[in-house]
């Protein structure tokens, strides 16, 4: 796609601190570094989100991020952990549309970066988790 910053980044049209790339994806460093080693996991294939994603290019990607998250931990002793993100729309903080995994180092919990799941159980009983269970299982289809 013409805009998209990844895809220029793939075309080599913006330059990028590339750490791993082969024929189906091109990891580099997150330019905002939220922690040391921040990096960006795409497919070269111009997908803007999970949504798009077919099962072979899905397989293809998921199959690299364990080798890439490998490589960063060993980079630095530091490196206690590591958050494996991916926003899916603008109400979930994506903000650029070509799918991308975050792969966040964790140095220790003061190291500026935050994820906050709020716990909303004590507005579900049986009734309601098996409604919105069985809505998800009548998408699925098989």
């Amino acid at each position: 796609m013409d805009d998209c910053i990844f895809c220029k980044i793939v075309a080599g049209d913006i330059p990028s601190y590339t750490v791993y790339e082969d024929d189906v994806v091109k990891a580099f460093l997150d330019i905002s570094q939220g922690t040391p080693g921040h990096t960006l996991v795409i497919p070269k294939k111009h997908v803007a989100n999970i949504f798009e994603y077919d099962p072979e290019l899905a397989s293809q990607v998921f199959a690299r991020i364990p080798k890439i998250a490998t490589a960063i931990k060993a980079s630095n002793p530091d490196i206690k952990g590591m958050n494996i993100l991916n926003n899916n729309g603008e109400v979930a903080y994506q903000s650029v549309f070509h799918s991308h995994f975050h792969l966040i180092p964790r140095y220790t919990d003061h190291d500026d970066f935050k994820m906050i799941f709020k716990d909303n159980s004590d507005n579900y009983d049986e009734e309601s988790y098996k409604k919105v269970q069985k809505s998800i299982i009548d998408q699925l289809g098989d």
